[in-house]
């Protein structure tokens, strides 16, 4: 029987998270799917709605899975294009990240 511990993993996002991006993206959060997973999203130069999607999509199935999903830093152009586009991350941000 597999431990119920399993190690956090990390992925950090590309600078351009654009339709072109979306299905690697979503490739890359299913291979790290049963972990936490910490995500660093620091490069983030723009991202678009679908790649907003998938990362919340994300969040949802690791919440179903019981395993931490956290963003442990993050851009000023991500954070504030989530805003725009009406994407609240507030609750997915570690505590060191949040101001």
């Amino acid at each position: 029987m597999a431990s119920k511990k399993a190690t956090q993993k990390s992925l950090s996002l590309a600078p351009v998270l654009d339709l072109n991006e979306a299905t690697a993206l979503c490739d890359k959060l299913m291979a790290l799917k049963g972990s936490d997973l910490a995500i660093d999203a620091s490069a983030v130069e723009r991202i678009g709605a679908l790649c907003a999607q998938v990362l919340m999509a994300g969040a949802k199935t690791w919440e179903a899975d019981s395993r931490a999903y956290t963003f442990t830093r993050a851009s000023e152009p991500f954070l504030k294009t989530m805003q725009l586009i009406g994407v609240d991350i507030e609750h997915l941000l570690a505590k060191e990240t949040q101001q």
